[in-house]
């Protein structure tokens, strides 16, 4: 159980880091549990952060 929680947390920070560097806005973000929603947030912001520095175009 635990192994399953924490994948779908990576899963859900991997899906904001893609919707980061596709330019989506975080409004898009699918979740409304505050785990899945934080860490979707968290991948986003660190796609954004990517996109800034110029790792990514």
């Amino acid at each position: 159980m635990r192994r399953q929680k924490r994948d779908r947390l990576d899963r859900a920070h991997s899906n904001g880091y893609q919707a980061g560097l596709s330019g989506r806005t975080k409004e898009n973000c699918p979740y409304y549990n505050t785990d899945t929603k934080s860490e979707w947030l968290g991948g986003w912001r660190e796609a954004m952060t990517d996109r800034s520095m110029g790792l990514f175009k």
